[in-house]
């Protein structure tokens, strides 16, 4: 009876193991990792103590480029360092934008106060988007006066960098946003092809997502479908909050992924979801930590078939084209 409980259990190891192991679903040699720019080339800054109200533009990293976040000259700077998509951060006008701006309010970047959302694109247009940034407690601004007039619409973007892709993020706001984005998507068809997908507030992104059939992903729908998939991912079974969304996968999570990397990744691009890889989550940050040094980099597994999230494209895309070199 004991011998049969243990070929039992050997062959029960043995079938968990054969369907949930990657080496049959490796990508061919030579594949380059994709990689998502957040914001495009963009100045750093250190997470210690960070929350969602903290401003990032008083705690930058010493410059080491010329670049600010969200602008055009960025994003062409990303691209060209080999980012297959570039993250930006949209707010509606009052007088029918779409500004591409980081924050909800301009204080922390600017040298204006008030809400985005509700200053005209016309006033926008006047900013100096360099203002705030400091890398010395507020000893000296190394980007005043550099970058006036540099926040730039969706249109602008689109028109200005054809071929790129852009993962859009809502920073907030009601459901009608993303309604009223994907009329603008209508009246602009060539930008269905050019939107990668959509992800942030839940009400825009789904609504966006739902009337333009382009992927969009929340934080509660990447939660659940990550929690169920850990449960019940050891079957091949797929979650239906898995299926045509995107989901973003902290680095230190991923040993708690059935069939990671290549056929996790293979089940969800079954599923119409693209796989995000992030660096690692410390509990308590607000944000999104990106695959952001060489070290990071080369916990990357091998011919890794998703995307690659990081804040440091101008380094990480350089690296990334070597790695693949070696291959």
């Amino acid at each position: 009876m004991a011998r049969k409980l243990l070929i039992g259990a050997a062959l029960i190891i043995g079938a968990l193991w054969l369907n949930n192991n990657s080496l049959f679903s490796r990508p061919a040699a030579g594949t380059e990792p994709k990689l998502i720019a957040h914001r495009g080339v963009a100045q750093t800054y250190h997470r210690e103590g960070l929350t969602d109200k903290t401003c990032t533009a008083e705690r930058i990293d010493p410059p080491t480029h010329p670049y600010q976040e969200n602008t055009i000259a960025s994003m062409q700077a990303a691209f060209e360092a080999g980012a297959a998509v570039v993250e930006i951060d949209i707010h509606p006008t009052p007088d029918g934008h779409w500004a591409v701006f980081h924050d909800w309010t301009l204080d922390c970047r600017t040298e204006a106060n008030g809400v985005t959302r509700q200053t005209p694109m016309s006033v926008l247009k006047t900013l100096d988007i360099g203002y705030g940034y400091t890398a010395d407690g507020g000893q000296t601004y190394p980007f005043r006066g550099k970058h006036v007039g540099e926040m730039p619409t969706l249109a602008e973007v689109m028109d200005a960098l054809p071929e790129g892709r852009f993962l859009i993020n809502f920073k907030g706001g009601p459901a009608d946003d993303g309604l009223l984005l994907a009329r603008a998507v209508a009246q602009n068809p060539a930008w269905a092809d050019r939107i990668w997908g959509y992800y942030g507030a839940a009400g825009p992104t789904i609504a966006a997502a739902t009337a333009t059939d382009l992927p969009g992903g929340t934080k509660p729908v990447m939660k659940e479908c990550l929690l169920r998939y850990i449960a019940t991912g050891w079957s091949g079974h797929m979650p239906e909050a898995c299926r045509d969304t995107i989901v973003f996968v902290p680095q230190n999570y991923t040993p708690l992924l059935w069939g990671w990397p290549h056929k996790f990744t293979a089940r969800m691009e079954k599923a119409g979801t693209a796989v995000v890889l992030l660096g690692a989550h410390e509990k308590g940050d607000p944000g999104t930590t990106g695959i952001d040094s060489a070290e990071q980099l080369g916990d990357v597994p091998d011919r890794f078939g998703g995307y690659v999230w990081t804040n440091r494209i101008e380094m990480i895309g350089l690296l990334s084209r070597d790695v693949s070199r070696e291959e």
